[in-house]
């Protein structure tokens, strides 16, 4: 399986008029192979957003490296994308916002079309298969965007993305806008064209149900940094970072036990002071005093799994949630 697409030590930062500098993306690591659906999960503000962003080169990095298809990702800028990096496209999260309203729906799928060299008339026929591919009459290319559901919106945007025949796709929080309706058709549509297309998609979301659905692997994002990453199902059944096996904790589920989501603790710091060592200690049911001084990397683990926790890096095996007692764990104290 060929690596798609590559960040490497990558990290972005946001200056604060009159305040301290705030690393929102702070030297993270991540791939993904063509084929593959990389979901990315964490809490709002702990930097997945800002890093899906900054992969496709909407923002500037202020260190590290990213790589698609082996050429080097540079921010966006007045000139012209160069060709080989129109085959990395973004899926936005409002679907209102990402279309233009005083554009007709045809008009913006075929500008893929047009940054191609397709001879105009050629679009025409091409956006209405396009279209109908993501689920909607070709006739719709005539209409304007206000004329559409919210879930038919975002299939427009899906459309227009796919107009440069890409082969990765960004998607950010891409039905966390819609209703639930709607929700389930679209990230099934996404995963279809994923695997009849052979392209590689980053997931974004904070609904780890939805990514453990979809996603062939997952990484989990904590104050900028993946804390956490391997086979979805395989960190689902034995999390083997305590920020991990709290999100999964928290997840809603319905059965007759009884078993109700438990909500995960204190709030998110802020990331201009981020915690000294590992940045979850404050929250941690699991913390140990070296939690405080020391910061843990990323160290893999078997099969092709890599977690940041002072547990791991003691040898400390990753283990089904329901063994976990966090009673009986070192205190933080």
């Amino acid at each position: 399986m060929s690596v798609l697409l590559e960040a490497t030590g990558l990290a972005v930062e946001y200056h604060r008029r009159g305040g301290p500098t705030v690393r929102a993306v702070d030297g993270v690591d991540l791939r993904l192979n063509r084929g593959e659906i990389l979901g990315l999960v964490g809490e709002s503000g702990c930097g997945k957003s800002t890093l899906g962003r900054a992969v496709v080169g909407l923002l500037p990095a202020a260190a590290g490296e990213i790589r698609f298809a082996g050429h080097p990702v540079a921010p966006l800028g007045r000139r012209r994308r160069p060709r080989q990096l129109r085959g990395l496209q973004m899926v936005f999260q409002d679907p209102y916002a990402s279309l233009n309203p005083r554009r007709r729906v045809g008009e913006q799928i075929a500008d893929g079309y047009l940054l191609g060299g397709v001879a105009r008339a050629e679009t025409v026929r091409r956006t209405g298969e396009l279209l109908e591919r993501v689920g909607l009459a070709a006739d719709a290319a005539s209409r304007y965007p206000h004329e559409f559901s919210g879930g038919q919106r975002q299939r427009i945007a899906i459309a227009r993305a796919l107009a440069t025949d890409p082969s990765c796709i960004i998607a950010d929080e891409p039905i966390s806008a819609l209703d639930a309706s709607a929700q389930a058709s679209v990230a099934n549509l996404l995963v279809a064209l994923v695997r009849e297309l052979d392209m590689g998609m980053v997931f974004i979301s904070h609904d780890l149900s939805v990514v453990r659905q979809i996603a062939d692997r997952t990484a989990v994002m904590y104050l900028g940094r993946v804390v956490e990453v391997g086979p979805t199902q395989q960190l689902w059944s034995a999390p083997a970072h305590p920020y991990t096996r709290a999100l999964i904790a928290a997840v809603p589920r319905a059965d007759g036990a009884g078993v109700l989501p438990v909500e995960l603790p204190g709030d998110v710091p802020d990331p201009a002071r981020p915690p000294t060592g590992c940045r979850f200690h404050p929250r941690c049911p699991l913390a140990r005093p070296e939690c405080v001084r020391h910061d843990p990397p990323l160290v893999a683990l078997s099969g092709d799994r890599a977690a940041a926790c002072v547990l791991q890096n003691a040898g400390e095996p990753a283990r089904p949630l329901g063994e976990l007692d966090p009673a009986a764990s070192p205190a933080q104290k």
